[in-house]
């Protein structure tokens, strides 16, 4: 059984806050506490948690980063990711960056 947005979201947030300040998540290991070990279990939830993920970017609850910088648009990156919880410069869409 496939499991719903909120368990997602649970996983996620409790996964990321766990880890710690300037540690990061691989969304694979979201997906992997979800549906098991097997790729058969987890392979399917990695979408799901790529949703769950750029809509708690938005909401200011986590930050998804890319080659340890956070993306600029949660709803446009590609390739690999981290998971984090948001860091003091990290203020998700819309940020300023200070020089």
């Amino acid at each position: 059984m496939i499991p719903d947005d909120y368990e997602i979201e649970l996983t996620l947030v409790r996964l990321v806050t766990e880890r710690g300040a300037d540690k990061t998540v691989c969304p694979s290991e979201v997906a992997r506490a979800l549906g098991g070990p097997h790729p058969d279990g987890w392979g399917p939830l990695m979408q799901p948690v790529r949703r769950q993920a750029v809509r708690l970017m938005k909401a200011g609850r986590i930050a998804i980063l890319r080659k340890g910088k956070v993306v600029d648009d949660p709803d446009d990156f590609r390739g690999i990711y981290r998971l984090s919880l948001p860091r003091d410069a990290d203020q998700g869409p819309g940020k300023t960056d200070s020089v």
